[in-house]
């Protein structure tokens, strides 16, 4: 499994021949459309800067779009989406969590979230996490403090924080403050294995957004 990012909250995860991609800004937005192809599109807020559904030509074939609560089953990747909240640009909006199994791993996409405290039903239903993907930009999402305490609590193997701009944001360094550790290096791509992944412990990996 291959991960990379691509500013904001769009971030593409390739494993084998499928793509998956999160989050993508449309056309509206004033962030930059990404330009790569996808199989599944999963949109966790309907706003422009995260519902650029139609903006990943497929990669093979057609594009399978899931952009809100329920259960999903295509290329052999398992979705669940879980309704939860968001005020993301000063608006009371339905944010969907993503959990997706693929490759016998477990990843959970919170999406702009801003709740402090997940649903019961979220947790009631939630497998041990391989990599969490969290939100820190604050401002309508989780703050960096909300955002490291809340990842703490779930207690992934990796957490890769997302909704800052750039490396030098201090959302990202606030973050990583809280950690302990400011001397975390952003990386291009993360690759990992079910095997190598089982080794770590809240382990915090930080991308390059490119």
């Amino acid at each position: 499994m291959v991960i990379t990012y691509h500013k904001l909250e769009c971030v593409k995860i390739q494993f084998g021949d499928t793509v998956l991609v999160f989050n993508p800004p449309s056309k509206k937005s004033s962030e930059q459309s990404v330009r790569f192809s996808g199989d599944v599109v999963l949109s966790s807020i309907k706003h422009e800067d995260f519902y650029g559904v139609d903006t990943i030509p497929p990669k093979n074939g057609s594009v399978f779009v899931i952009d809100g609560p329920g259960e999903y089953e295509v290329k052999g990747v398992f979705v669940k989406g879980f309704p939860s909240k968001s005020n993301y640009d000063k608006k009371d909006l339905l944010n969907t969590i993503y959990t997706v199994k693929l490759e016998d791993m477990n990843i959970c996409f919170l999406g702009a979230l801003n709740e402090k405290e997940l649903s019961t039903a979220f947790l009631e239903d939630l497998e041990d996490i391989n990599v969490l993907f969290v939100p820190i930009g604050g401002d309508g999402v989780l703050d960096p403090v909300e955002a490291y305490k809340l990842a703490v609590k779930l207690a992934p193997n990796v957490i890769i924080p997302v909704h800052y701009d750039g490396d030098k944001d201090k959302m990202l360094s606030t973050f990583l403050k809280e950690e302990g550790n400011t001397d975390i290096k952003p990386i291009d791509k993360f690759t990992i294995k079910k095997k190598e992944i089982e080794q770590m412990e809240g382990e915090i990996v930080v991308l390059a957004s490119s």
